[in-house]
């Protein structure tokens, strides 16, 4: 697979990485299967998908355990991305709240070592702000990990550029995650564009979900999700809004069949045609699939196809 850099000074990292966060809580958690997603994290190392993401918030440590059981045998092959900033308060309906206390980010850093079972983290994200805690003070704290040796990197996730900019005055910022797909597309809008910032700032830009979900596979023929699957209540797989919003898959679709290639594989094309610092974390607990994804670092959409998606129109519903 060929290679993008995890900013400026960061390592390269296969162009494609891997969310983890399915195998654990989110989908379809019915057909969780421990051991089969350990294949799944092995076969993307050796496909060249190097870069890991998890976050101690996935499962409440679940998803970094089981991370961490690949790393026992593979350490040196990943780069691993984990988070913290968010407390699991209700497992089963995924409660959370936001602490972005320096006290809290030191024990829950030193937690994620434990279950990761590293000594070091590559990449560790500021998963979200907390409002009753300045930016700047979780920063301070987790620049504080880096003077240590026990985190090389840090990210935001789902931050604006205002936020972004504050951060890189205490520590550099050297990665941003938040979601950017086809029918998301808030960082990259006029205003709002963390993903130029960014680029700007030497510093990588992670999109999540960047198969909305599971939507632009084209896999989906009616909204029907098992209870709990985050799908469920989610505004843009409800009834009207998601038969309006097919007509997003069926641009893909249509700029598939030009290439040969799956919608997959052209909806993790476009986020790569956002930048070269653009590294996007498809999500999967399933082998088929991971290889559908890897197949979209060899796809060159051309000039005529980015316009054609680009001019698709915005879905409806909020996207939470």
């Amino acid at each position: 697979m060929r290679t993008r850099q995890l900013s400026g000074t960061g390592p390269r990292v296969g162009a494609i990485g891997l969310g983890c966060m399915g195998m654990s809580w989110g989908y379809a958690e019915s057909r969780r299967d421990d051991e089969l997603s350990v294949t799944v994290i092995e076969q993307a190392l050796d496909s060249g998908v190097t870069l890991l993401d998890t976050a101690d918030v996935y499962g409440d440590g679940h998803n970094e355990t089981l991370v961490g059981r690949v790393l026992a045998r593979r350490r040196d092959d990943a780069v691993v991305a984990t988070k913290v900033g968010m407390v699991v308060t209700d497992l089963a309906t995924r409660a959370m709240r936001r602490d972005g206390s320096p006290a809290h980010i030191r024990r829950s850093a030193e937690a994620s070592l434990r279950r990761l079972g590293t000594d070091v983290i590559d990449l560790y994200y500021l998963h979200r702000v907390d409002p009753d805690v300045p930016l700047e003070e979780s920063w301070g704290a987790l620049s504080e990990l880096v003077r240590e040796g026990k985190v090389r990197r840090l990210g935001l996730s789902e931050v604006s550029v205002e936020e972004a900019e504050r951060a890189h005055g205490v520590h550099p910022v050297s990665a941003v995650q938040s979601e950017l797909s086809l029918w998301t597309r808030d960082a990259q809008a006029p205003g709002t564009d963390v993903v130029g910032w960014c680029a700007a700032h030497g510093a990588a830009f992670v999109p999540f979900a960047p198969l909305g979900r599971g939507f632009l596979t084209g896999s989906f023929e009616r909204p029907d999700f098992e209870e709990g699957d985050f799908r469920a209540t989610n505004p843009r797989f409800r009834d009207a809004a998601f038969a309006a919003n097919l007509r997003i898959v069926e641009a893909v679709r249509s700029v598939a069949a030009r290439h040969g290639a799956t919608p997959a594989q052209v909806a993790i094309a476009w986020t790569l045609a956002r930048g070269e610092h653009v590294v996007p974390i498809p999500g999967t607990k399933n082998p088929r699939y991971l290889a559908d994804n890897i197949g979209a670092a060899a796809l060159r959409l051309s000039p005529q196809d980015l316009a054609e998606l680009d001019a698709v129109p915005a879905p409806v519903g909020d996207r939470y």
